[in-house]
Formats: C-alpha cells, sequence, structure tokens
C-alpha cells in the first residue's frame, strides 16, 4: 500500500513509519516539525519505500498518485506543548483531521484517527471502556487538547456515516519508549532524565494517581492490527497494569540506580487522578494484549536515554 502518515516525525508516528516499512508499504510521512524531529525519521530516508513531506496539515493537502490509507497522528501530545500552543492543538484536531479525511475520501483511502484517552478526561469510572463518554473541562488548561481530539472523532465519525468512508478511531493511552524527546515534558522522559542526572524526581501531588504504561511495539502493532480490521468503532489501546505516579517514581529510582530522591510539588489544574484502559473490545475485535512488561519497556528507554546523553 501507499501509505500518508501525518505527524511522522513525533514519537509514535516515526516508529509507526518504520514499522509499515517493515511490511513493505511505501510511506510518505508529513510533518511540519513543530513537535516532531527530523532526527527520528532520518535512517528512513535511506529507504526508498519512504519520502518525507514537510507540510503543516492544517493547510490543504494534495498528492499526486493513489494513497491506500491515511494514518492522522499530527497533534501535539505532551500538556507542556500544547499548553504553548493551544490555537494549533485546536486547529490540527479541526482543520488537520478535516484535511486528511479529505485526502482520505478523495484517494479513496481508508483512514485511522489517533485519538487519545484524554478524551475521558478526569473520568469518574476506573477503568474507562469506550462506552464511557467521558468528563472533560472544555474551559480549562487541557481543554484544548481533550477537546480537539473530541471533536476530531466525532468529525471521522461524521465522515463514516454520510460518506461511508472506512475509519478506525484508536484512543491511545499513555506510551513510552525511545525517541521521546528528552524535554517532552511527560512522566517517563522527566522521571528517566532526572533519575540519570541524579536530580529529584518531581511528583505532582501525592503521587497516588495512576497511569497506565504501553511500551511503542505494543502500541503500534496494535495500530497496525486496528487498520487492517473492519472495525469502525473506538477501541482503547494501551496496557491495563496500573501504577501510582509514586510507585513509578520508585521503580525508575531502582532500575536507574540512581541517587534520587522523590520532590513533591503541587497538582496541575484538571490532572487525572486515574488513567486505565478497559482493553476487552481491543482483545476481542483485534486479537491484541500487550506483552511488553513495564520493568522490560523500561530497561529498553533507559538504555535509549544513556546512550542518548553519553552523545
Amino acid at each position: 500500500m501507499r501509505i500518508l502518515v501525518t505527524g511522522g516525525a513525533g514519537f509514535i508516528g516515526s516508529h509507526l513509519c518504520e514499522y509499515l516499512l517493515s511490511k513493505g508499504h511505501n510511506v510518505l510521512c508529513m510533518d511540519n516539525l513543530i513537535t516532531g524531529s527530523i532526527e527520528n525519521i532520518s535512517h528512513l530516508n535511506r529507504n526508498r519505500n519512504f519520502e518525507f513531506v514537510n507540510h503543516d496539515v492544517t493547510k490543504y493537502i494534495e498528492f499526486k498518485g493513489s494513497i491506500d490509507f491515511v494514518f492522522h497522528l499530527a497533534s501535539p501530545a505532551s500538556p507542556v506543548d500544547y499548553q504553548k500552543i493551544p490555537i494549533q492543538t485546536l486547529k490540527v484536531g479541526s482543520l488537520g483531521t478535516h484535511n486528511a479525511l479529505g485526502v482520505a475520501l478523495i484517494k479513496k483511502a481508508k483512514f485511522l484517527l489517533a485519538s487519545t484517552s484524554e478524551v475521558y478526561g478526569d473520568p469518574l469510572e476506573n477503568p474507562q471502556s469506550e462506552d464511557y463518554w467521558g468528563n472533560v473541562n472544555p474551559v480549562g488548561i487541557r481543554g484544548c487538547y481533550d477537546e480537539a481530539k473530541r471533536f476530531a472523532e466525532a468529525l471521522t465519525m461524521a465522515y463514516y456515516r454520510v460518506h461511508k468512508l472506512d475509519t478506525k478511531i484508536a484512543r491511545i493511552f499513555n506510551t513510552y519508549g525511545p525517541k521521546m524527546r528528552l524535554n517532552d515534558g511527560r512522566v517517563v522522559p522527566n522521571f528517566i532524565n532526572q533519575a540519570l542526572r541524579n536530580e529529584p524526581l518531581t511528583v505532582y501531588g501525592t503521587g497516588k494517581q495512576t497511569r497506565s504504561f504501553c511500551y511503542i511495539s505494543d502500541m503500534v502493532d496494535a495500530i497496525y492490527r486496528l487498520a487492517i480490521s473492519d472495525i469502525n468503532e473506538p477501541v482503547n489501546i494501551g496496557n491495563p497494569d496500573e501504577k501510582s505516579i509514586l510507585e513509578f517514581a520508585k521503580l525508575i529510582i531502582k532500575l536507574t540506580s540512581t541517587s534520587s530522591r522523590i520532590e513533591y510539588k503541587p497538582l496541575p489544574e484538571d490532572d487525572p487522578k486515574t488513567r486505565r484502559p478497559d482493553i476487552t473490545r481491543a482483545k476481542k475485535l483485534i486479537k491484541w494484549v500487550p506483552i511488553i512488561s513495564l520493568e522490560e519497556g523500561l530497561a529498553k528507554t533507559i538504555y535509549y536515554y544513556r546512550n542518548k546523553e553519553l552523545h
């Protein structure tokens, strides 16, 4: 297939480009590099089936030739990023999704939206299933991302219902692994890099809030399984192994053998207290379960950052 990946130079996007190339597909990687990085994909330029296009998905997209599939991953995904550029975040979720869907419609391609567990907001149920409608503050500091993704889901379903476009919606939970930016601001790179520098690990609030972490190879496998399925309703993708942030910080300290201690700071506004996917639908419909344990995935990620620090 000839596949367009928007946000292809980002963390998940670059891993997905690699995965698609390994399956023998031709990949068009589109990114405007606001939060993506050329470094993530530079090694792919040697592959004749790979092409990078520097373009903002919120601007009109035009390609010659066929496109068989559109993976729409373009969007800031870290609170540090989307709180810094909230308008661009809202535009990529709305205009960007509209443009990406438009390409899929014109080219008669299938379409997958990379949505997020943030559509559930600060959830009142745990674990979160796809039938839960969420508890989102539309005017809070995280609203720019949460509502952009909720709108993107609504627009995707509208194209499915009105234009009969074959669309998929992946609700992606916390994902980690190599290629996350050092200054990403999310908990995994934050903790690992603080630990490697023997600095205090910053825990917000009491640290009792929970997260569930999925390793990147499991994530791209699930995204691909969903893409080639006949499923059109949203599907949660994530690892249901739930840990408190405090437990996670202690695990990082153990795995890095750091002298770091834990430092507590006030909890940010609208920070979710729980985050754990119900993956019953993924197990049943795309026959997927994560296979990389947290300790194994963290060991790989720590190794990546150690080498990055050395260079």
